[in-house]
Order: structure tokens, then C-alpha cells, then sequence
């Protein structure tokens, strides 16, 4: 079931109802892309069609900041609970080792996915790491065929948004994945580069102020958050 937040439509699911639907579209034999949006995207949504249309054309579109499971509360539509990207990416990693299939990881800088991929090969050794690529090419067709060329069955797209969202779309049926995920910044994660919070930290929703914490240089994005739940508070006003 689909619940809209600020122009966005979210899949209402819970962490493992995402991981089942995203392992039913890693098992079927087409392309797939999913999206993760937190405060940031919905903004930036509102001022870019393209982008907007992009998100809403997703095969699934989870919750990622605790922005906007606060956002569809205050508007009267609330989703059953935030699920972030890099758990998404991390149940999907444990149904692609359970089958024994192939990963590609594209994005971040120089050096980080090939780390990243060792460490998720440690972990998961039925996966096939079957190609690196850092995210800082001008040439998106070439990226694309050094992707196909690779033959995926999982590919995490780390550009940043909204590059990775409109790439995914773009190019993604090309690439001869079944399903690719954006996941932003989760390429320094899988590598060790970036710490998430404390478990406690994230389970009281405060993983934005544990981040805000470790990198004072954030505080510029995070302001969005409370634009976010005036605007929901807005149309909940108008209804």
C-alpha cells in the first residue's frame, strides 16, 4: 500500500516486509530500481518534476529519515516504520548470498567500493563481487556499459541525489540487473570509512543527531528536517 508524503508515495512497509518485496524482485528476471528518500529528497523534489517523477516510478520506495515517518504522522498518514536504506541494502546482500548471485557497487570515491566490496565478501561468500566503480565519471553512457558489461544481479548506486535516482532510471533497464538500489553515502559504510550511531541512538530515531555530532559540517542539511514537518503540518491544516 502506497501513502503519500508531500508529493511522494511511500511504500508502507516495515523493515522485513521490505526485505520480502525486495527479494521477490531480485528473483524475478527484469529490471527493478529502489529508492530511499529522507527529508532532503522530498524538498528537492518539490522543485525538480523530473525528479519527483523518477521517485514515484520506483518498484519500491522506502522511508529512510525519521523526517518523514514523522511527516506522514503529522499529516494523518502514518507509515508503519522508517527503513533505512543501508538495512535494505544489507537484507538484500544476505538474500543475494543465500542464492549465490553477482554484485555490482558504483559510486563513492576512489578506492572506497573496492574496500567496501571486500568487506561485503567477508561476510557473504557466495557472492560474486563482479565490479567496482567510483562515482566521479563524466561519461554516463560509459559507466553504464562498464556496468552491462559486468552483468549484475545487484547493483548499489552510490552518486548522491537526485544523480543516482535519475541515473537508475536512465540506464538502469541497460545494465542487465534485476535491482538496484540508490543508497547515497552507504558505499563509506559497507567500507568502515563512516561509523553508523549506536544501536540505542538509532532506535530513538536520533540517528541525524548522532551524524550532526560526528560531522558539525551537516548542520546546513539537517535544518531541513523541521522545514519538512512544517510543510506536512501545513496540509494537514488545509484538509
Amino acid at each position: 500500500m502506497k501513502k503519500e508524503v508531500l508529493g511522494v508515495y511511500f511504500d508502507d512497509l516495515t523493515r522485513e516486509e521490505a526485505a520480502q518485496a525486495g527479494a521477490a524482485l531480485l528473483a524475478e528476471d527484469k529490471f527493478h530500481y529502489v529508492v530511499t528518500p529522507n527529508p532532503e529528497f522530498i524538498l528537492a523534489a518539490e522543485k525538480d518534476q523530473e525528479f519527483l517523477q523518477v521517485l514515484n516510478g520506483a518498484d519500491l520506495v522506502l522511508a529512510d529519515g525519521i523526517g518523514v515517518v514523522y511527516s506522514a504522522k503529522i499529516q494523518g498518514t502514518p507509515l508503519k516504520e522508517r527503513v533505512p536504506g543501508i538495512e535494505f541494502a544489507a537484507d538484500m546482500l544476505t538474500c543475494l548470498d543465500e542464492r549465490g548471485g553477482r554484485l555490482y557497487l558504483l559510486g563513492a570515491k576512489p578506492g572506497v567500493a573496492e574496500e567496501a566490496g571486500r568487506r561485503i565478501l567477508e561476510r557473504h561468500p557466495n557472492i560474486t563481487l563482479c565490479g567496482t566503480q567510483d562515482g566521479y565519471f563524466k561519461d554516463e553512457e560509459a559507466a553504464l556499459l562498464k556496468v552491462a558489461a559486468a552483468r549484475p544481479d545487484l547493483l548499489f548506486v552510490c552518486l548522491g541525489a537526485p544523480k543516482q535516482e535519475k541515473w537508475m532510471a536512465r540506464w538502469g533497464k541497460h545494465t542487465g540487473a534485476r535491482l538496484a538500489i540508490g543508497l547515497g553515502g552507504a558505499l563509506d559504510v559497507f567500507a568502515g570509512k563512516v561509523e553508523r550511531a549506536p544501536e540505542s541512538w538509532q532506535k530513538l530515531g536520533l540517528e541525524w543527531a548522532y551524524r550532526l555530532k560526528k560531522e558539525p559540517q551537516r548542520a546546513g542539511r539537517m535544518a531541513k528536517l523541521p522545514l519538512v514537518l512544517v510543510k506536512a503540518a501545513g496540509k494537514r491544516l488545509k484538509k
